[in-house]
This record gives C-alpha cells, sequence and structure tokens, in this order.
C-alpha cells in the first residue's frame, strides 16, 4: 500500500533547486506521503541524487520508484532495454540514490529493438539479486503490457505490480486498452501528469501565458500534447 499521492521528481535538479526539492519532500512526508517517484534521465542524474538524501532519514518508510529505458548521453548502445543497460543502469541508479535496493523499478519506455524476454531475465536478476523489490512499466501499451506479463510468466519472474502511464482528464486514451489490461492482470496504477502538466488548475486561462510556465517556455512535450 501507497499514498494516494506521489512525489513526482521530474522538475527535481532542473526547474526546482536542492533546497526547494528537500523542503517538498520534507512537506510531503510531513502530511503522509510515503510514494515518491524518480527516474535516472531526470535532470540527467541530478534528480535521484537529491531524492536519495532527502529520503534517507525514513527510507525504510518510503516507497521509492525509479526508472531506466532512456538514453543519458549520445553515446553507442546508451539506453534501451538491453541486458546489458539495464543491469548498468541499476547499478547506477542505486549509486546516485544512496541506497542498495529500490521499491519499483520501472521500464520507463518499450523498447522494440530487445527481445521482452531479455528484458525480462534482467529484471528477476535484479529482484533475486535483491537490488529491485518490485518492477513497473510505464509508457506501455495494452498489448505490450500482456506480453510482459506472459514472459513473467514463462521465466517464474514476479509479474509487474504498477503501470504509469500519461492519463488525465484530457487525455483518456488509457482508458481503452491501458486500464483494462492492468484490471486484468492486478496491476496498479499510477498516472502521471494527472493535471495535465498544469492545464487543469486554471493556470492557462485563454489569451494568457503566465511568465515562467511551461507554455512561455515553448516545453516541447507540453506543446505536442495538453496544446
Amino acid at each position: 500500500e501507497v499514498s494516494t499521492l506521489c512525489v513526482g521528481t521530474m522538475t527535481f535538479g532542473d526547474r526546482t533547486d536542492a533546497a526547494e526539492s528537500r523542503r517538498i519532500v520534507d512537506a510531503a512526508y510531513a502530511a503522509g506521503v510515503n510514494f515518491i517517484d524518480t527516474a535516472d534521465v531526470y535532470g540527467n542524474g541530478v534528480a535521484e541524487g537529491i531524492v536519495g538524501p532527502a529520503i534517507r532519514d525514513n527510507r525504510r518508510r518510503w516507497i521509492l520508484a525509479t526508472k531506466a529505458g532512456n538514453a543519458m548521453t549520445a553515446k553507442p548502445h546508451d539506453g534501451g532495454l538491453s541486458r546489458r543497460w539495464v543491469l548498468a543502469a541499476c547499478d547506477d541508479s542505486l549509486a546516485r540514490l544512496g541506497t542498495d535496493y529500490i521499491d519499483i523499478y520501472y521500464l520507463h519506455r518499450d523498447d522494440p529493438d530487445t527481445p521482452i524476454a531479455e528484458t525480462v531475465g534482467a529484471i528477476g536478476d535484479l529482484i533475486r539479486g535483491g537490488k529491485i523489490r518490485y518492477f513497473g512499466v510505464s509508457n506501455y501499451r495494452g498489448w505490450r503490457i500482456a506480453e510482459v506479463v506472459s514472459e513473467c510468466e514463462a521465466q517464474g519472474v514476479p509479474l509487474p505490480v504498477v503501470c504509469q502511464p500519461y492519463y488525465n482528464l484530457l487525455n483518456r486514451t488509457p482508458e481503452v486498452e491501458i486500464l483494462p489490461a492492468c484490471d486484468h492482470y492486478g496491476i496498479g496504477v499510477a498516472p502521471y501528469s494527472p493535471i495535465a502538466r498544469g492545464v487543469l488548475t486554471g493556470k492557462y486561462r485563454p489569451g494568457v501565458v503566465p511568465e515562467d510556465s511551461r507554455v512561455a517556455r515553448k516545453d516541447k512535450r507540453m506543446m505536442e500534447t495538453e496544446f
């Protein structure tokens, strides 16, 4: 069980400095939040370096999630979900976080170039080695979730416990196949961008673009989705 709300850290080390990030984490913990989500690619590793020390004093009370799959550099073989990269990325995340285990390790994005059997095999080794407790999927389509589950069953690897889709009132596509797949396999759902990167808060009014907002900075993902 985790708190209803999860602390998202995509801006840590980028638009949110270390001191402010720590204040956010402390305030969330004081309010009863015990679930925090980061990724190796957030701030190119900086976010993990902030999150680790921020939760260290209460490490066993926090459910810590991080992710792998995105490229960290432009070097060959960087990123993806090959066995080589998954094992290396996990070790790197553990070092940045300053912890010896990760509660939930997400496959951050689907990798069509790597056989699912290879990825699931690597995840199974990480679980057996105690480096991760559980794993999840993020940005996966419904049919790919089914393939991951099938491969886990074939290899005797514990099934994913959570799925993280992009889901909010402006994007209800997950209701078609992703949520039914999760329901069928008993996979929890932890949506990201539930308030559509601020659009659903009323922050953006017709003809008004707040200064220092993502729209003012022409944020690529926001311009391609909400706007």
